[in-house]
């Protein structure tokens, strides 16, 4: 596995749980400076091939994903992070960070919180 580098986050409230058994990427304080990015193009198009991708990407060393509602790839991640913890390949899911945005068309006040539930689903 390759090591990439990283670097610091701010400190936070939320990056204190308080619970020091919890090994997670975030309680490191710092984010690997190169992230997988998941966007292809057409979006939605070979699901299976953006999943394999993203468990070689883990398996090279990848901790840093990224994502988007409009890039219809947060399953094929999920389900990929799901596959590599089944693997083994990533001990928990606090060993990655995944990033992704709030499209647009999400921002009014009626649509960020269901839009926001569907990314972390």
């Amino acid at each position: 596995m390759v090591s990439i580098p990283e670097v610091p986050l701010p400190s936070s409230p939320a990056n204190n749980t308080g619970n020091d058994s919890t090994a997670s990427a975030s309680a490191n304080n710092s984010i690997p400076l190169v992230g997988f990015g998941t966007a292809s193009w057409p979006f939605g198009e070979s699901g299976e091939i953006l999943k394999e991708s993203i468990l070689t990407a883990i398996e090279l060393g990848y901790r840093h994903f990224d994502t988007a509602a409009v890039y219809q790839s947060e399953q094929c991640l999920g389900e990929a992070v799901s596959q590599a913890l089944d693997l083994g390949l990533v001990k928990s899911r606090g060993e990655l960070f995944i990033t992704s945005k709030l499209w647009c068309s999400d921002v009014h006040p009626s649509r960020v919180l269901p839009a926001l539930r569907n990314t972390l689903q």
